[in-house]
């Protein structure tokens, strides 16, 4: 099913007889979409402000001006209430609004913010200032929707609160209104109205959303040129030897796609700290800078959403630019030029996952067929020892085998360098060895395990306690260095209690922690989970593996945990302690699977420190292996 788009005369119609049948049709696209079914508050939500709206075009004498409903925006989950698509009144041209229905009786301002307000009653306190929310909805369709790109002023916006008065949401004007972010209330109906004729003349708008509907999706030349200058020039990152020519390859990648008219694979594979995200961030500052389009993602919130905040620090719309691997699920073929596919390892069997809708289950493909699909050349960059859930296929085997099919040729680079360890590929020798993982599958490793001597960059030590593990860490943290603790996942991890604290579900012995938090919100202090790793307070609370992959501090601890013990002279992994839920079923992780997933676990937590690692089993038995082996 298409979007929910229909003349404003049928809105009109539709909302005074019943309002069911535009009713069910919403419904029937948000369950297709895969948002799942309305709850009670969207309904009201429709039921108090689509015929407002549909009143208000009638009135303006646009009844054949084309209404596009929750408007999903290409490549998110987002959605706008309404878009009008018609034709301008001077122009001739195509001519699109953007209107954001609230139906908020008052709002003030938010503390001393222009940017937040507070809202009685609304889902999130503070919400977002209406005028910048539609602000956002706008740019972010210049930046997507090829066609608004080829058209002069093509696009306004308007956040419409038809419930409030001025003198409610008088706050709200202290911010200065931009064309794509101008604020009506109910007491200026007769200007919205106004507004509305400026835009749009008074004739069919089903060429206009056709248009739009039909427009390719990718990056702008605009939003390019601002990445180039947030990511490229404002980071100069230092490429060595096998970074530089996968940096290299890619550029040409795309000019020898262009030229023959063919796809091209490129995969990069390296160890953690071998550079893998510093060449995905060079090559989208520099293809922007080419103006390709292209785009970054991952299948990691926590790496993703730090990406947008760090590597976006400077724009809104910069942060556009990073996306989820199951972005693309409805995306054109060679849409983009490039996608930057960064911890690759992460790709999962499908996009869909137990909350999508069985109309789009019933059709999905493989993610990395749509991976495969969406660019000319798909830039895979991940390590293959880095799976650590049940369902993550991204191998090199894999991709390989999609990329045949279609008969795709691929090129591969080894980094064989190593950076984040001190420079030490000693260090992730020793990891790999230690655990097992010096083959493509976990072994039941060496009946001697392999001894570990200090480097003059690198260091490891082998802590007494869980206590000592964090105040040495703690020193480390208040001398300036950024350090981190994390587990394996053999504890249970709690929601927050009642006021906001969260529960220390990490016990061991007389000495307890909590787990970082959930959510994506801040909670009692602690940073939300994606910002765990980065941010200064994420270090009062134990991360795992879901946080920690991808990141990367100076010091590392790490406890682990009694689902993998050191026996006479191998690992045994006990599933029993291990309270990951994605581990649980038998029938989905069988024994050897299991085993092999928990030693890549540690071996990401083993692997993030820059400057050192201090290690803690819970085990005795594991703890005296440890000693033995670490600068004995």
């Amino acid at each position: 099913m298409g979007n929910v788009r229909l003349a404003a005369r049928a809105l009109d119609e539709g909302t005074r007889s019943g309002f069911s049948v535009i009713e069910d049709a919403l419904e029937n696209y948000l369950v297709v979409e895969g948002a799942g079914r309305p709850g009670p508050g969207e309904r009201r939500s429709w039921r108090g402000s689509l015929p407002v709206l549909a009143r208000d075009l009638a009135d303006a004498g646009l009844s054949d001006v084309e209404v596009i409903l929750e408007y999903r925006l290409p490549l998110s989950s987002k959605r706008a209430d309404a878009i009008l698509a018609g034709i301008h009144p001077k122009t001739g041209r195509p001519s699109y609004v953007v209107v954001e229905l609230k139906q908020w009786s008052a709002a003030t301002r938010w503390e001393d913010s222009d940017t937040l307000v507070d809202v009685t009653a609304a889902p999130y306190r503070p919400s977002l200032h209406p005028g910048l929310q539609v602000a956002g909805y706008g740019d972010y369709l210049r930046d997507f929707v090829r066609v608004l790109a080829d058209e002069p002023d093509p696009l306004a916006g308007v956040a419409y609160l038809h419930n409030a008065t001025d003198g409610t949401v008088a706050d709200l004007w202290g911010r200065p209104q931009t064309p794509l972010s101008r604020v009506f209330t109910g007491q200026r109906r007769g200007d919205f109205i106004e507004f509305l004729r400026s835009r749009l003349a008074p004739e069919s708008g089903r060429s206009a959303a056709d248009v739009l509907l039909s427009s390719s999706i990718a990056p702008s030349k605009q939003l390019l040129s601002v990445a180039a200058k947030e990511i490229q020039e404002r980071e100069q990152f230092t490429l060595l030897d096998e970074q530089r020519v996968a940096y290299e390859l890619v550029p040409r990648a795309v000019e020898r796609a262009r030229r023959a008219d063919q796809k091209n694979v490129v995969v990069v594979t390296g160890a953690p700290g071998s550079g893998k995200s510093v060449i995905a961030l060079s090559l989208l500052g520099e293809l922007a800078r080419q103006g390709r389009t292209v785009l970054h993602a991952t299948g990691s919130k926590s790496f993703t959403q730090t990406m947008r905040e760090v590597a976006g620090k400077g724009s809104i719309r910069t942060k556009s630019l990073f996306k989820y691997f199951n972005s693309f699920m409805e995306a054109e073929p060679n849409d983009l030029d490039v996608v930057v596919l960064d911890e690759a390892h992460r790709i999962r069997e499908k996009s869909v996952n137990r909350y999508t809708p069985k109309q789009i289950r019933e059709r999905a493909r493989p993610q990395v067929e749509e991976l495969l699909d969406v660019a000319r050349v798909p830039v895979f960059l991940l390590d293959e020892h880095q799976v650590v859930r049940p369902g993550e296929m991204g191998t090199v085997a894999d991709i390989k085998a999609h990329a045949a099919a279609r008969g795709i040729p691929v090129t591969q680079v080894d980094l064989n360098g190593q950076f984040r360890s001190g420079g030490s590929d000693k260090y992730l020798e020793w990891v790999h060895v230690l655990l097992g993982l010096r083959n493509e599958v976990a072994t039941d490793g060496e009946s001697t395990p392999p001894v570990w001597r200090d480097e003059p960059t690198f260091s490891v030590d082998v802590v007494d306690s869980v206590g000592e593990l964090e105040a040495r860490l703690r020193a480390h943290f208040h001398a300036g260095e950024n350090a981190r603790m994390t587990a394996g996942y053999c504890w249970p991890w709690s929601n927050p209690n009642k006021d906001g604290s969260l529960v220390p579900d990490v016990q061991i012995g007389s000495w307890s922690k909590p787990w970082n938090v959930k959510s994506d919100r801040a909670i009692g202090g602690a940073p939300p989970s994606w910002l765990w790793a980065y941010d200064p307070a994420g270090f009062e609370q134990v991360g795992c593996v879901y946080t920690a992959q991808g990141f990367e501090y100076s010091w590392n601890g790490v406890i682990i945990g009694p689902d993998l013990v050191w026996r006479d002279d191998r690992w045994v992994s006990r599933r029993e302690f291990n309270r990951d839920p994605d581990f649980r079923s038998r029938k989905t992780v069988d024994d050897a699977t299991f085993d092999r997933l928990v030693r890549h676990v540690y071996k990401v937590l083993m692997t993030r420190g820059l400057r050192g690692t201090l290690l803690y089993s819970t085990d005795e038995e594991t703890q005296a292996m440890l000693r033995s082996v670490t600068n004995p």
